[in-house]
């Protein structure tokens, strides 16, 4: 295929992707705006008032940055796992596979679409934040970039959930048993300085303290970790699943058999 072949393939499948995400907008859209705002009201205002400032800031800023975080990952992730696992069911993957669309191309066309959707709920819980409290940018660089990123690499990870998936039960697994924990647990509401430093030690190894810290600090301008080695991770991590999903493709599994 051509380079023009190449972009209109492409863009034919994200525009359905959006036309999708937007027409059912009350379950692609609506429910992390309601769960975050939840989140706002009842950790940010009513615990939040009780709790006192961490790094200089009132608890519901030091959280916001961390809520808009899982609100992108989560559906960055279900989006691109649902998604794919949805075309090999109803078998229309194979429509695709058949085509002369190089498999980057297919990868980087489901990839966008977890992206856009990520990346849309992330900006719509942002300005629901902005009912609760008022937020700074310290660094719209780092910000912009995590953001990307993260939901890249969730969308990364949603494919190659839905590689594996043998039916819809095959598609909440990871995110009820692997996702929400980690999420959950990667200091969205709290700073990891506040444990003792065997608890600190542990909470290193979770890949999600990195992005939100990361991401915190585009925001906040202050982070766990150095803000080198949270993108040192996210590219680490980024590379891995890039490399996965394309031999996974190469080699038809999860995909041609």
């Amino acid at each position: 295929m051509t380079p023009h072949k190449i972009w209109i393939a492409y863009y034919t499948m994200l525009r359905a992707e959006f036309v999708r995400i937007i027409r059912i907008w009350s379950q692609t859209l609506l429910p992390p705006i309601v769960t975050t705002s939840l989140y706002f009201v009842v950790f940010g205002k009513f615990i939040g008032s009780q709790l006192a400032p961490i790094d200089g800031f009132a608890y519901i800023q030091f959280i916001v940055p961390g809520l808009i975080m899982m609100a992108v990952i989560t559906s960055s992730y279900m989006n691109t796992v649902s998604t794919f696992y949805f075309a090999k069911w109803t078998r229309t993957l194979d429509e695709i596979l058949v085509s002369p669309m190089p498999n980057w191309t297919v990868t980087l066309a489901f990839v966008s679409g977890g992206v856009l959707r990520g990346l849309l709920v992330g900006v719509l819980v942002l300005i629901v934040s902005l009912f609760f409290t008022h937020l700074v940018i310290f660094n719209l660089a780092v910000l912009l970039l995590a953001a990307v990123l993260t939901s890249v690499l969730f969308s990364l990870g949603g494919l190659i959930n839905g590689v594996f998936a043998k039916g819809f039960d095959g598609i909440s697994i990871v995110p009820t048993f692997v996702l929400t924990p980690l999420t959950y647990l990667g200091g969205i509401f709290y700073s990891i300085d506040q444990f003792s430093p065997f608890w600190q030690t542990v909470s290193l190894f979770n890949p999600i303290l990195y992005m939100i810290n990361a991401f915190r600090y585009g925001f906040l301008g202050v982070s766990d970790i150095n803000i080198w080695v949270c993108f040192a991770v996210l590219l680490g991590m980024l590379a891995l699943f890039v490399g996965i999903i394309l031999y996974l493709f190469r080699q038809g599994i999860g995909v041609k058999n």
